[in-house]
């Protein structure tokens, strides 16, 4: 089984930033995501170029913080200027739709000017994998010659998705160094595994309702055990 451990929220915050570092050159994360418009974006960005071995993708975002794109976002957000969405699927008009396909063209043009090499998309929330948002997602792949993140609406198109599966219960209580003895059980060529290292910054807690589970997070992804039939990638 190939597998990758990938950790969001990279650029949310400095700390953030600190143990997504931390847990890949101690411990067993092979990639993660920066979300454009988050607090720490440049640092990270630093970061990822003084750790080479670390693959960089973007975490797409719609329900959190504020858009990139300032002219063409005024059915997406609320009268202060940030997203209107929550993390609870919505259906969205026409015009939403075209104007959410402007702005992840905008965050991952951003990124690309970074003079990072994009690795994947996936997105905040998991709300790439909208019902109403499939054929926007479908065609960045196609252009940005990217894979996807695995979600249910696009299991039907394999060529696009990164794996064959996404691991989601590295959280809360399901945090544990016996990782690998889980995935053992799969019956996938290729597994995601979404995890949230960080050292906890006091930004970190105006910022998001989990918090200290990322530092045990990071923990028990330093002290995971490699397994010698899995591939780590």
């Amino acid at each position: 089984m190939k597998v990758i451990v990938n950790a969001d929220d990279f650029g949310l915050t400095e700390g953030v930033n600190e143990g997504i570092i931390d847990a890949h050159l101690n411990g067993v994360v092979t990639r993660t995501t920066l979300m454009m418009n988050g607090h720490a974006v440049y640092h990270a960005v630093r970061l990822a170029k003084e750790t080479p071995t670390l693959k960089v993708g973007i975490h797409l975002v719609l329900s959190f913080g504020r858009p990139l794109n300032k002219t063409a976002t005024s059915h997406l957000t609320k009268a202060d200027g940030t997203f209107k969405f929550t993390n609870l699927e919505s259906r969205l008009t026409p015009e939403e739709m075209s104007e959410v396909k402007a702005e992840w063209e905008t965050q991952i043009n951003a990124f690309l000017q970074m003079g990072l090499t994009l690795d994947h998309i996936d997105s905040h929330h998991h709300v790439h994998g909208w019902q109403d948002l499939k054929d926007v997602i479908l065609e960045l792949s196609k252009t940005y010659n990217v894979p996807v993140r695995y979600v249910a609406t696009l299991k039907k198109h394999p060529e696009h998705l990164l794996t064959d599966y996404l691991w989601l219960k590295f959280y809360k209580e399901g945090v544990s160094t016996e990782l690998f003895d889980d995935l053992k059980a799969l019956p996938y060529p290729s597994v995601e595994v979404m995890v949230h290292p960080a050292n906890i910054d006091e930004h970190l807690r105006t910022l998001s309702s989990y918090v200290d589970m990322r530092q045990e997070e990071k923990k028990a992804l330093i002290n995971i055990v490699p397994d010698a039939t899995m591939i780590l990638i």
